[in-house]
C-alpha cells in the first residue's frame, strides 16, 4: 500500500502540465510552456539557495556584517589587535626586568649569573649557529677593496701614533686569563684574544658610555664602550649582557658575562683610538 502511494506520488510530481498564455481579445495562443511539480519544485529551489548565497555573501565580505548584534566594528577589532600587542609587549618588558634583576641578586650574592637572558634569543642562536653564510664573486671582490683601502688608513704609525694619547690612562683587564691570541692588525685581528673561563664576569676596562650592546652570528654578544679621548673598547664573545645601551658604566663595572661565540671562541678584547687599533697588551697587563 506504502509502495502505491509513493508511486503515484511521484507520477503526480512528474506529471506534464501546459502553461498557456492567450490574447484576451483574439483567444490566440501568444506563448506556451510544458512544465511539471518536479520543475517548478526544483526551480524555486535553486532560486531559494541562490538567494540564500547572495545574502550570506554580502553580510560576510561587506560592511553590512557590522550591523548583526555582537559583531565587533573594525574599531572594536582595531583596539582588540592594540591591546593584544602591548600586552605581548609589556609580558616581554616585565620578563627582562625579572631576569635583570635575578641576575643582579646572584652577582651581588657571589653567584653565577643565569646563562640564558630569555628563552626567545636562546632558539635563534641555535637556529643561526646552522646557518651557512656563503659570499658571492661581487661580495668578495667589493670586501678586497675595502680591505686594501683599510690597510692604507689603519697602519702601525697610525696605530702608533693614536696610541701615544692612551699611554697616561689607566685601563684595567676586562677579564681574568692569559692571552691567547696576539694582536696582529695584518691578520684582521684587531685585538687580542683572552683564554678565560667561560661564564666570568667581563669588567668595563675604562668608565664610559655603553654606545652599542647586541648579539651577532660570528662574536655573540658584543659590547661597545665609548670612553673620553676618542677611545673606543670592544668586548666580543659575550653569552649575556647585563647593561644596556645608554648606560653609564665605571672602570671595573660588570657589563657582561663570557662565554662561547661561534665554534666557541674565547673573549676577545678590542682598544680603538682615532679609529685606529691599538695593541691591549702596551697598556694592560693580563
Amino acid at each position: 500500500m506504502a509502495k502505491k502511494d509513493t508511486s503515484r506520488y511521484i507520477r503526480k510530481l512528474r506529471s506534464k502540465y501546459r502553461l498557456v498564455i492567450y490574447n484576451d481579445i483574439t483567444y490566440a495562443e501568444v506563448w506556451h510552456m510544458r512544465l511539471s511539480r518536479l520543475n517548478v519544485l526544483t526551480f524555486f529551489s535553486v532560486i531559494g539557495l541562490a538567494v540564500v548565497a547572495a545574502v550570506t555573501s554580502l553580510i560576510a565580505f561587506t560592511p553590512l556584517r557590522e550591523f548583526i548584534p555582537g559583531y565587533p566594528d573594525s574599531k572594536t577589532r582595531r583596539n582588540i589587535v592594540q591591546n593584544a600587542q602591548r600586552l605581548d609587549s609589556l609580558e616581554q618588558k616585565v620578563r627582562r626586568w625579572v631576569l635583570y634583576n635575578d641576575n643582579l641578586n646572584r652577582i651581588l650574592s657571589g653567584q653565577e649569573p643565569l646563562d640564558i637572558e630569555n628563552a626567545g634569543d636562546s632558539s635563534l642562536r641555535q637556529r643561526y649557529r646552522t646557518i651557512t653564510l656563503n659570499q658571492s664573486i661581487d661580495d668578495s671582490l667589493f670586501r678586497r677593496q675595502v680591505e686594501e683601502v683599510e690597510q692604507q688608513n689603519l697602519t702601525m704609525l697610525n696605530a702608533d701614533e693614536s696610541a701615544s694619547s692612551v699611554g697616561n690612562l689607566r685601563l684595567l683587564p676586562p677579564v681574568q686569563g692569559k692571552v691567547a691570541d696576539a694582536f696582529s692588525p695584518q691578520e684582521q685581528q684587531f685585538g687580542v684574544g683572552i683564554a678565560a673561563t667561560p661564564g666570568s664576569a667581563v669588567l668595563a676596562a675604562l668608565s664610559g658610555t655603553l654606545v652599542a650592546a647586541a648579539w651577532t652570528v660570528e662574536n655573540g654578544y658584543v659590547v661597545t664602550i665609548q670612553h673620553d679621548r676618542n677611545l673606543v673598547t670592544v668586548y666580543k664573545n659575550n653569552r649575556q649582557l647585563l647593561k644596556q645601551v645608554g648606560v653609564r658604566v665605571t672602570a671595573g663595572e660588570i657589563i657582561a658575562v663570557t662565554g662561547a661565540g661561534k665554534d666557541g671562541s674565547m673573549p676577545v678584547f678590542e682598544i680603538w683610538n682615532n679609529g685606529a687599533p691599538v695593541n691591549p697588551e702596551h697598556y694592560i697587563v693580563f
